[in-house]
């Protein structure tokens, strides 16, 4: 059966329904989302004659929670755009519509009776064939469908979204007895591919497995902290990003998860799994049970492990502050500064494993700290497979997208050692799992390697490496270490296969300087000689904050303007070596992607997006406009709209504002509507792990249909001072609203001369070359102004913006 989804149907409005039906609208699919009506009006409804019979009444529960979604923050929509998407209506009224749909999907409240009420007024509508989920974060799944018909049972599971559904990118898929396995093979390929997660196949145990080892994370933190007298301020010090954790780490975020949330599940498993050999260590500490008494449950009730308290100074001004609790006392008072040694000297290792090995040694209490929280861990994953998975590389790709881990609890054993590991674990009586040590009898000393290329991991039933699905399909840049071509001190080029190399190179926030501009220049002429096609791509965080700020500093102070402008015009012949390459090249952002990392995008042959790419040019932000060919690419761009022009002088000023304000796109498809991104060259890879697959496919397209290099344009046509007059009037407006600063329109004129070709007396015909020459007088200009070198100097001292 080729199945299709073009309408899914969401039964449930509340926090999760409502931002898995904006998930879906966002990737294209007509949603209907319902609640349940409600039971008596709101003051507001009666003081307006409102009935319990009107449509606007009944749909209230399902049309407040839509709205308080889509004006959520961080945003649960792509764009504003695909709320249009989602028809809204009530259970009781329009449970009948869902015979539409191709996937039901049930989100109401997590209790076994309401959701098995729910599922025998479906089954009167639904038609035979039609997926059925259940999104739940724990309850059985065989449980949901006694009573249900054999076409119900086939094609029923759970998927259960980890919140936020946009950000986070786990789904767990859980069968029930009689589920289809065609019905699951559907669901894993659609969850990857159409909505971008990394789907884990689960068995059906309490907690599935990212809450089961996630939620056991926190309470081993909680036992390593008692017995060693660490406070909450150490502790988040320890759990963050300096081990490969979110920066929020471990009690901020139980704050914005939840403390209730969080002990439901640690309460409910040992009464489910009895035969837990760490069972005990999910009862909760005293403070927890005080806590949860004075309703200090996190963000929901405005505190729980931290609060935030905003006081009025004498200078009038509001200033807030972040208390945290003292868990002896249990009163809030002032952050506490932490220092540790062994944090100290770990942060200086950019590589995070050889970071954990550092952390792990620590001599001090945060050494001790690590050993007993990392022991812990790995004894209860050795002990978990395969009670809840079969394969330890899904407990470690649960971790990761559903907790934002940076690497595994079984990739971090790998990293630390898993012989050495094991021994002291040993020594300390560790209950582990007997499938490890005889895994190094037989000589295998790690849970995954790489060979030619492709991932493997330790299978305990063959006892022996086995390959991680989603070969050919995700290429991780990382594991292809077997595969570089040619290498510098801040580049890589890798051979992925089929003819087509990708560059990527490693900095600090990927930034661009020197050595990678050279990096890309290399790559492009290898990739001419050798092979059929290009595709520049990032692993980290980010695909770049943009160029070396700091390099462009140290030149300005030291009025070096000679070697500015040879930088600067270094990064101009890089980018239009891009544009004007002989074999196609397409970059794969995601992330951040701001400044000389967008301008790079700006001239490939196409861009092959993560959804989440925050994209946009920010020069003006530190005082700057455009320098590697942005300010130009803008007034290409403009000029190649083929429309009256009136309506051109127009959207020359929407790309001017763009740029003038910094704007960045809070995701690739907002990016296409602030025409960073082109329709028809450009697209979007929901699933982070498959743009570089997806750009190589696009790159090899483009040579299979006769790629030809062009010649660079000598026929754009810039508005001059017809266009000029009409910018230049916008922003005296602003500055005489005082809604900018004289600064700001210094760099706003000099970002209108170079995207209205100058001060030519009409529209006139020029080269891209002639739009270079003047971006790059502006930048050096520019450069030269003590006010520009302030507001860079503030960004590279603080990180923050100034605005003088």
């Amino acid at each position: 059966m080729n199945r299709n989804i073009r309408k899914v149907a969401v039964i449930g409005s509340g926090v999760m329904g409502s931002r898995i039906a904006c998930h879906f609208a966002g990737i294209g699919v007509q949603v209907l989302l319902l609640d349940i009506a409600p039971a008596a009006l709101t003051d507001a409804e009666a003081a307006k004659g409102l009935q319990l019979t009107d449509k606007q009444v009944r749909n209230r529960i399902v049309n407040d929670a839509l709205q308080a979604t889509v004006k959520s923050k961080p945003s649960a929509v792509y764009t504003k755009a695909v709320a249009a998407r989602i028809n809204t209506g009530n259970i009781d009224d329009d449970l009948p519509k869902i015979a539409d749909c191709d996937w039901i999907l049930e989100a109401v409240v997590e209790r076994l009776d309401i959701k098995q009420q729910l599922f025998e007024k479906i089954e009167r509508y639904r038609r035979p064939g039609t997926l059925i989920t259940t999104n739940t974060s724990g309850i059985p799944i065989h449980l949901m469908n006694e009573g249900r018909s054999e076409d119900f049972r086939k094609h029923f599971c759970g998927t259960h979204f980890f919140n936020p559904p946009r950000y986070l990118r786990l789904l767990e898929i859980i069968p029930g007895p009689d589920t289809d396995p065609k019905v699951l093979d559907f669901l894993t390929d659609y969850g990857s591919r159409h909505l971008g997660k990394i789907t884990v196949l689960c068995k059906d145990t309490p907690a599935f497995i990212a809450n089961r080892v996630g939620v056991f994370g926190f309470m081993a933190v909680f036992k390593a902290m008692q017995e060693l007298g660490l406070n909450i301020d150490e502790i988040d010090s320890l759990t963050g990003t300096v081990m490969g954790r979110p920066k929020s780490a471990t009690f901020r975020t139980g704050d914005v998860v939840g403390l209730d949330t969080l002990v439901m599940v640690a309460k409910n498993l040992p009464k489910n799994v009895p035969n837990d050999e760490a069972k005990d260590l999910f009862i909760v500490p005293p403070f927890i049970d005080t806590m949860l008494t004075n309703k200090w449950l996190g963000d929901k009730t405005g505190q729980g492990f931290y609060k935030m308290t905003k006081t009025r100074g004498a200078d009038g001004q509001t200033k807030k502050e972040i208390l945290t609790l003292d868990l002896d006392t249990m009163e809030y008072g002032p952050k506490k500064k932490t220092k540790f040694a062994t944090i100290e000297a770990a942060k200086q290792l950019d590589d995070l494993k050889q970071r954990l090995g550092a952390l792990y040694s620590g001599g001090d209490k945060a050494g001790e700290f690590y050993r007993r929280f990392h022991h812990l861990l790995f004894a209860y994953i050795s002990n978990r497979v395969p009670e809840i998975s079969d394969e330890l590389y899904k407990i470690d790709d649960a971790l990761r997208a559903g907790f934002g881990w940076d690497i595994g609890a079984f990739e971090s054993w790998d990293a630390l050692g898993v012989k050495r590991v094991l021994k002291k674990m040993t020594e300390a009586g560790m209950q582990v799992a007997p499938w490890v040590q005889q895994m190094l009898d037989a000589g295998i000393t790690t849970f995954y390697k790489t060979e030619k290329g492709k991932r493997l991991y330790y299978d305990q039933r063959t006892k022996r490496y086995e390959p991680i699905p989603g070969a050919g399909v995700f290429i991780l840049l990382e594991q292809l270490s077997e595969n570089v071509v040619w290498r510098s001190s801040a580049c890589k080029l890798y051979d992925i296969g089929d003819d087509v190399v990708a560059l990527s190179w490693n900095t600090k926030m990927n930034t661009i300087g020197g050595e990678v501009l050279e990096g890309i220049q290399k790559a492009v002429t290898m990739a001419e000689e050798r092979y059929k096609g290009l595709v520049i791509a990032n692993s980290g965080p980010n695909f770049s904050a943009g160029a070396n700020l700091g390099l462009v500093f140290m030149f300005a102070v030291e009025q070096e303007y000679d070697e500015l402008d040879m930088a600067i015009r270094m990064f101009q012949s890089t980018t239009m070596r891009l544009r004007y390459s002989g074999i196609p090249v397409v970059v794969a952002p995601h992330g951040l992607t701001l400044g000389g990392g967008c301008e790079l995008c700006l001239h490939a042959d196409a861009v092959q997006a993560a959804a989440e790419s925050y994209i946009g040019l920010v020069e003006v932000g530190v005082g700057l406009i455009p320098g590697g060919g942005g300010s130009k690419e803008m007034a290409v761009r403009a000029a190649d709209r083929n429309i009256k022009e009136d309506i051109e002088v127009n959207y020359l000023q929407q790309l001017f504002i763009n740029v003038g304000t910094a704007k960045v796109s809070t995701s690739a498809h907002e990016a296409f509507e602030n025409f960073v991104l082109r329709p028809g060259h450009d697209a979007i890879s929901v699933n982070l792990d498959r743009r570089i697959g997806d750009a190589k496919r696009k790159a090899l397209l483009l040579w299979e249909q006769g790629y030809t290099q062009a010649a660079p344009r000598t026929d754009i046509k810039v508005q001059g001072r017809g266009g000029l007059g009409g910018l230049l009037a916008g922003v005296h407006g602003m500055w005489r609203g005082n809604y900018i600063s004289d600064h700001d329109r210094l760099i706003a004129e000099k970002l209108a001369h170079v995207m209205c070709g100058g001060d030519l007396s009409q529209a006139t015909t020029v080269s891209e070359q002639y739009l270079l020459d003047l971006e790059r007088e502006a930048f050096l200009s520019l450069c030269g102004q003590k006010k520009t070198l302030e507001r860079m100097q503030s960004i590279l001292t603080s990180g923050k913006p100034l605005r003088n």
